[in-house]
């Protein structure tokens, strides 16, 4: 008698999903958005006028649990200049093979260079390819910004950069939003660059 039951009730189960609405996603060709804090792909930020918020000090790789993250500080010069301090990041690699999406890294970062987007689009072929390089990391230049290495254009001094960085958070605020595409960025007919 109880495996007469029992049977009913997972054919209840069944005969109770059969009836209710199908719910089917097209992912690979609309993907659903993900939650506004999700942590995804991480984003190296610039200041408004294009310099690199990193300043190469490697607190992110010390913060991060699993090892993920490699820099190697250099030092600039006036002749060239890549962020506003006295130091900048030479190399910087994330290995996404290692990375746990934890955001230690995040919390670690004295200048806010370093976000995570809400890219979660992240599989390779080839584990070689989830190493992403300083390139493949920096926000896009928007537009009022100039590629480094140049001179400070905000002020005289590294303070001037730091001092009213809520007001104007350069590419900070709404770079987690960017197209991004497997090797760059997309423009605005959705090809990438």
């Amino acid at each position: 008698m109880g495996a007469i039951t029992g049977t009913f009730k997972g054919f209840g189960v069944t005969f109770s999903h059969m009836f209710r609405k199908i719910v089917t996603t097209d992912y690979p060709f609309e993907p659903a958005p993900a939650a506004p804090r999700y942590h995804g792909r991480h984003i190296l930020n610039r200041h408004p006028d294009g310099l690199e918020k990193c300043i190469g000090c490697e607190l992110c790789a010390w913060a991060c649990p699993a090892d993920a993250i490699y820099v190697e500080g250099g030092d600039n010069t006036d002749e060239k200049r890549f962020s506003p301090g006295e130091r900048y990041a030479t190399t910087y690699q994330i290995n996404y093979a290692r990375c746990i999406f934890c955001g230690l890294c995040i919390e670690a970062c004295p200048t806010r260079s370093l976000t995570m987007s809400n890219e979660y689009e992240l599989a390779r072929d080839n584990r070689q390819d989830l190493i992403f390089t300083k390139e493949q990391l920096l926000a896009p230049l928007l537009p009022g910004m100039e590629q480094p290495p140049h001179p400070m254009r905000l002020g005289e001094t590294e303070k001037d950069y730091y001092v009213g960085a809520l007001t104007n958070p350069g590419t900070s605020a709404g770079a987690e939003r960017a197209p991004w595409s497997e090797t760059g960025t997309k423009d605005a007919t959705g090809e990438a660059s």
